[in-house]
Parts: structure tokens; C-alpha cells; sequence
């Protein structure tokens, strides 16, 4: 189900203008994934566009939507010294779209059953990119796809792996159907994840099940968006600190769940959360350590909102992202 893009694809979202670079004149592309170890390129970009993880966790729809407004936004960039698009390649998209507009959640079997499939077509890919010696950038989609993100890497490099997780939610219910809410429960159960921090839960949104689970395991830890932002308890900069040194001593994946960021349209859209300026410190000062391996940028679902201007900010932030991860891994 993975769709190519091509160059022309690539062009047709461009919009030029004279005396100015875009990414997009420049970014790479190819005809086949078996390619991928003969690219010049030390970045990946691959979208998966659906929701059905998050209809499954009885989230708000709308998560497919995010991609393609992200993507557009970044390849119209521009080019300049801190950032260039040969380094890039954009590899394409797993396409579900049908089964997304068609999906009902309340079919339980169904959605694990699709879930499931894309869980093994994204670890596959996301192995291959990391085999390339490439670093990919992963746009959802729904969270449940972290789990195939830290199957691939783990896989890719042949060993567990850690991850930082920027969310309102821990993403470690139980073992039941495979949706947006176990992502990392898998990848624990599975022996693909090791070390485990998360960063910002909500206290209100967390059950009490999942805190006993956390706490019997000195592999997982955590702080909450109350103790950083409410209570000021601990400062930002040293818990970013403390999470790095959890995690830092194996390859790590960079996970960032946009329903932690304030008034941000996305599947579980929050009044009280991060700001931008926050996410986007959070991702740069990750994303410098050698360890960083992957960056997934999910749950933004600028659906939700049916305003034209919600999809453009959507994918502006998202590109934002993007760019701040490539800058700080150069």
C-alpha cells in the first residue's frame, strides 16, 4: 500500500517565484524502495494518512488529514544556508484512505485488523530507511503508530530501543484490539522498546491502572504538564535534561502527540497544554543528540476545525517541525 511520490508529484505542490529557492525544487525522490541505499539523501519523509487507531481509541476523526497540508507547506520552504533539500527525500505514503472513509469504529475486529496491517507495512519501511543509514521523519496519522516506528528501528538496528514521548497521554493501555492508546504497550510487550519517558501527561487523562504500571517499571518514567506548567514544581529546562539522560544511551525515537499543544486542532484537542514555541524547543533540543534516530509528528487533524485556515496553520506547524528536527541533526 506504500504510494511513491514522484518528482512531478513534488513540483505540482511548489509554487515558485523568481529569485527564490524552494525545498521543493530540490528534494529527492525515487522510482522504487529498493533505491533508498543508493540516495545521497540523510532524511525520509512518509506520511500515513488515516485514523483509524484513533477512531479505535474512541478519539475524533480527522487525523488523515494532516499530511498533505504538511508536506506542502515544508517543500515551499525556502532554501537557504541553514537548510537544504538535497539532504531530503520524500519517500511517499502508505494509502488507507479508502478503508478511512469508510471505517465505522465500532467494529472492533475490523479496525484491529487494519491497524494491524499498517503496523507491519510501517515497521518494514521504517526498518529499510534505517538499514539505508537514513533517518526518518513520520507524519501521521493517529499514535498508533508508534508502535511500528520503534518495531522498525528496533529491527533496523537489531536491538531495543528508547523513545521520548511530547504527549497528553501515555499510550500504554492494555494488550486489547491494537489502536491509538497501545502503542508503546505493544512495543514493551513485544521486547522493540526499553527505555520509555513521557513528557507532559495530563494528570486529569491518565487512569490510575496506568500509573501503577509505570510505576513497577524503572524502565518507564515520566513528569506531568501540572508539575511543569500548573504547580511549577520542576522547570521545564531541567526536566528536558532528565528525560534526555533516561534515554540517551541507546537510539531513540522522538515522539510528538500535537494534542499536548494549547487549542491545536488535533484528534484529542486540549484548552490546556504546551505552547508551539515549547514543542518546537522540546524537538530541537532532542533532536541534537547523536541518538536521535527518528522524529513521528502525529494526531494533528486539522479536520476538525472545517476552516481553511486551521489546515494551512496545521501543516505550517508541522513543517515547522520538520525543519527545526533536520536543522538540529545537521
Amino acid at each position: 500500500m506504500l504510494q511513491l511520490f514522484s518528482q512531478k508529484n513534488i513540483t505540482n505542490f511548489v509554487n515558485l517565484r523568481e529569485g527564490e529557492a524552494k525545498l521543493g525544487q530540490y528534494i529527492q525522490t525515487i522510482l522504487a524502495i529498493e533505491e533508498l541505499k543508493n540516495s545521497t539523501a540523510k532524511f525520509v519523509i512518509i506520511g500515513v494518512p488515516e485514523d483509524i487507531g484513533v477512531k479505535m481509541n474512541y478519539g475524533n476523526g480527522g487525523a488523515h488529514t494532516a499530511f498533505i497540508p504538511a508536506l506542502k507547506s515544508f517543500l515551499n520552504t525556502q532554501e537557504n544556508q541553514f537548510i537544504k533539500g538535497e539532504d531530503i527525500l520524500v519517500l511517499g505514503y502508505l494509502d488507507y484512505l479508502d478503508e478511512v472513509s469508510t471505517f465505522d469504529g465500532s467494529d472492533r475486529e475490523k479496525g484491529d485488523f487494519l491497524v494491524k496491517a499498517i503496523d507491519k507495512e510501517l515497521s518494514s519501511i521504517i526498518k529499510r530507511i534505517i538499514e539505508a543509514d537514513k533517518t526518518p521523519i513520520i507524519i501521521g496519522g493517529g499514535h498508533n503508530n508508534s508502535y511500528g516506528n520503534l518495531k522498525g528501528l528496533s529491527e533496523g538496528k537489531n536491538q531495543s530501543i528508547n523513545v521520548i514521548n511530547l504527549d497528553a497521554h501515555t499510550d500504554l493501555r492494555r494488550l486489547e484490539e491494537r489502536h491509538s492508546g497501545n502503542g508503546f504497550s505493544y512495543a514493551i510487550e513485544h521486547q522493540y522498546l526499553d527505555k520509555y519517558f513521557m513528557f507532559g501527561l495530563h494528570e486529569n487523562y491518565t487512569p490510575q491502572y496506568v500509573f501503577d504500571i509505570i510505576h513497577s517499571n524503572i524502565n518507564i518514567d515520566y513528569n506531568t504538564y501540572e508539575e511543569l506548567e500548573v504547580y511549577k514544581s520542576i522547570p521545564f529546562e531541567n526536566e528536558l535534561l532528565r528525560a534526555k539522560n533516561f534515554i540517551q544511551d541507546k537510539p531513540f525515537g522522538i515522539e510528538i502527540d500535537l494534542d499536548c499543544i494549547q487549542n491545536f486542532p488535533s484528534s484529542a484537542m486540549t484548552p490546556s497544554g504546551f505552547t508551539t514555541l515549547q514543542t518546537r524547543e522540546f524537538v530541537h533540543y532532542f533532536a541534537k543528540n547523536e541518538n536521535a534516530s527518528y522524529i513521528h509528528i502525529c494526531e494533528g487533524a486539522p479536520a476538525i476545525m472545517q476552516d481553511t485556515s486551521a489546515i494551512n496553520q496545521v501543516g505550517k506547524f508541522i513543517s515547522y517541525l520538520i525543519s527545526d528536527f533536520i536543522k538540529a541533526k545537521e
